[in-house]
C-alpha cells in the first residue's frame, strides 16, 4: 500500500483501471462457459451493476464535491448541481450521436451506420463504461490533491466497486455477441474491448483534476451525473425488461450493489 501511495496519481489510475477492464475482461470470459444468460441472472447482474454506480456516485463522488464547495467563492449547492448535469448532458449528447445498439434491441440508436451490430452492441457497452473510468481517475486525482474527503482509500474503494460490477457487465455484452452468431473467440474479444475505454478515460480524469484543482468539485459531480445517466438511460431500464413477468430481482439487487459500494466507501475511505 505505501509503494501504492508514492506513484504518481496518473499511474495510481492506470493501475486501478487496469483492475476494472481486467474484471470486465473476466466476465466477457464467461461467454466460453455458454451462449446464453439465464433471464434472472441477467436481471440480476443489471440491478447489481445499477446499485454499485448509484453509491459510487454519491459516496465517492457527490459528497466530496459538496464538501469542497464550501471553501469556493459559489453557493454549496453550485458546484454539485452544475457538474451533476453537465455529466448527464454529455452522455446525452454522445449518447444521440455515438452509433450503438443495446443488447435485446433491433433498432440502433445515435447516427446512421454501416457499422455491424456487434460493433454497436460493443459501443453500447463502451458508453456505460467512459464515465466509469472517469470516475476513478478523478478520484485518484482528488486524493493526490490533498483535499479533504478525497482519500487514497476512497478511489481505492470506488476502483474495487466498478470493478465488481464491470464483471457481470462483460459477461452481458458478450453474451448477446455470442447470440449474433459470432465465435466464443470474437466475443470475448469485442465484450472485453468494450473496457479499454476505462484507462484512457481514468488518465484524462487524473491529468485535469491535477491540472486544474479548482474545477475538482465539477469535476468529481460530472462524473457522478454521467453514471447517474448510464443507470437510469441503460442498466434499470434494461434489467425491467428483461424481466417477463413482475420481478423483484432487479430490485433487490440494486439494493445488494448499492450496499456493497457503500460498504466498500465507508469501510475503506
Amino acid at each position: 500500500m505505501e509503494k501504492f501511495a508514492q506513484l504518481n496519481p496518473i499511474i495510481q489510475a492506470l493501475l486501478g483501471t487496469t483492475f476494472t477492464y481486467a474484471m470486465t475482461a473476466l466476465g466477457a470470459a464467461g461467454v466460453f462457459l455458454g451462449k446464453d444468460i439465464n433471464r434472472r441472472t441477467m436481471e440480476a447482474m443489471l440491478g447489481f451493476a445499477a446499485g454499485v454506480m448509484i453509491a459510487a456516485s454519491y459516496f465517492s463522488l457527490l459528497a466530496p464535491a459538496i464538501e469542497l464547495s464550501a471553501n469556493m467563492d459559489v453557493p454549496l449547492w453550485f458546484p454539485a448541481v452544475a457538474g451533476f448535469l453537465a455529466g448527464g448532458a454529455f452522455l446525452l449528447l454522445v449518447d444521440k450521436l455515438l452509433p450503438h445498439l443495446h443488447p435485446g434491441e433491433n433498432q440502433p440508436e445515435g447516427v446512421k451506420s454501416s457499422w455491424q451490430r456487434s460493433v454497436l452492441l460493443v459501443f453500447a457497452i463502451t458508453l456505460h463504461n467512459i464515465p466509469e473510468g472517469l470516475a476513478v481517475g478523478v478520484g485518484f486525482g482528488a486524493a493526490a490533491a490533498g483535499i479533504d474527503g478525497a482519500t487514497l482509500s476512497s478511489a481505492i474503494a470506488l476502483a474495487l466497486g466498478i470493478g465488481i460490477q464491470n464483471f457481470p457487465e462483460g459477461m452481458a455484452v458478450s453474451m448477446p455477441l455470442r447470440g449474433e452468431n459470432l465465435s466464443r473467440r470474437k466475443a470475448f474479444m469485442l465484450g472485453q474491448l468494450s473496457g479499454i475505454v476505462e484507462p484512457i478515460a481514468a488518465v484524462i480524469g487524473a491529468w485535469a483534476v491535477m491540472s486544474m484543482r479548482g474545477l475538482l468539485p465539477y469535476a468529481l459531480s460530472f462524473a457522478a451525473g454521467a453514471m447517474i445517466y448510464v443507470v437510469a438511460e441503460e442498466l434499470i431500464p434494461e434489467a425491467k425488461c428483461a424481466a417477463e413477468d413482475h420481478s423483484d430481482v432487479p430490485t433487490v439487487a440494486v439494493m445488494i450493489g448499492f450496499a456493497v459500494m457503500m460498504l466498500l466507501d465507508v469501510a475503506l475511505g
